[in-house]
């Protein structure tokens, strides 16, 4: 059985508004990152612009700051990063205001899988091409789609979480489901536990990816439910704080290895998810890749702009190429799961993040 709690949801005509920032061609989108990330590379295959979903998330200010290495790395381009601030409508005329300034590629991490699909048709149609990052457009042609195998991310987390658990009531904290990362986390996590841990019942917390939503839902789900035996939390880097301070004021938080311990696995690999792994305050993460996320996004935007192509299959990366329906590539890179045993590995990127 799956329950869903349902908190009220914003209000917002998301397909109209991407529709009327078509419009506003000319209009003052976001400025440059916060940490003030500067053009870099040797300009030889013109500029590219990266545009960024949001910097409330540690895992994204991660993915700002590995942009202008990787881009020295590579010999590329690289305008100031710009942020859409969670704003798919915004998104779409910040990737408008980079046309306008002649970007001859576009690296875009998408909010909404739908929506961009608006800023994808205004690329193609000047000839710039566009790397997706860690989404996947619903519609519209990218050269490539970098990032890990989401529906992997819930699998992981259901085996790992109902074997620990085995019977009793499970919640997952959902990112947004008008995003295909959402929905891909959230549909394998449920379907693993219908098929393999029937004794274990999964409430459900839909957030759009809000840490506030996110400490709403589980307060209300930990009122009505103190037996609750496990958490998945879809995004550390937006849900570990208020996950931990809803145990903590409910006197649930109790290190792994108590027998009142709250199992609770996490997405993204952040340092702090790692430190508390270390703690024995969580148990697991996925670590979702955010240097290689910069580092073979604007790996492929150079060859995109170099007229490269790439077939599915196998990379020299520990990575498979897939094709989609729409003929759209996909390179899934490798996402680990982390716990006590590996948690102090030297090549997670939480590890390396800041030498």
């Amino acid at each position: 059985m799956t329950i869903r709690i349902l908190l009220p949801r914003r209000t917002a005509a998301t397909a109209a508004a991407v529709t009327a920032s078509l419009v506003l061609l000319g209009a003052c989108g976001s400025t440059g990152d916060s940490k003030g990330n500067t053009a870099t590379g040797d300009g030889k295959a013109g500029k590219t612009g990266v545009v960024l979903p949001f910097l409330t998330s540690p895992f994204w200010q991660a993915y700002n700051g590995y942009v202008p290495a990787k881009a020295k790395e590579l010999g590329v381009s690289t305008l100031p990063t710009v942020n859409s601030n969670s704003d798919a409508a915004q998104q779409i005329t910040d990737i408008n205001n980079l046309l306008n300034q002649g970007v001859k590629g576009l690296v875009v991490a998408p909010i909404d899988s739908a929506a961009i699909a608006a800023g994808l048709d205004q690329a193609e149609r000047k000839g710039v091409p566009v790397v997706a990052v860690d989404v996947a457009p619903d519609r519209g042609k990218v050269a490539m789609i970098v990032r890990a195998d989401n529906r992997a991310y819930g699998t992981l987390a259901c085996k790992y979480m109902g074997d620990k658990v085995k019977t009793g009531k499970v919640v997952q904290i959902m990112g947004d489901l008008s995003s295909i990362n959402g929905r891909d986390r959230s549909e394998a996590f449920r379907d693993c536990m219908k098929q393999n841990y029937p004794s274990i019942q999964v409430l459900e917390i839909p957030t759009e990816w809000k840490a506030e939503r996110a400490a709403a839902g589980l307060n209300t789900i930990l009122n009505a439910n103190p037996d609750l035996k496990g958490v998945y939390m879809q995004a550390g880097g937006v849900f570990l704080a208020p996950t931990l301070q809803q145990l903590k004021a409910k006197g649930l938080l109790h290190p792994v290895g108590d027998p009142k311990h709250i199992t609770v696995v996490s997405n993204d690999g952040i340092p702090q998810e790692l430190d508390a792994i270390r703690r024995g305050d969580i148990d697991a993460t996925v670590s979702q890749p955010a240097d290689d996320y910069a580092k073979y996004g604007l790996y492929y935007i150079k060859a995109a702009m170099e007229g490269k192509t790439f077939e599915p299959g196998p990379t020299d990366h520990n990575s498979t190429i897939i094709q989609h329906p729409d003929g759209n590539l996909e390179d899934q890179l490798a996402a680990p799961l982390v716990t006590k045993e590996n948690v102090d590995d030297p090549t997670l990127w939480g590890n390396s993040l800041g030498r």
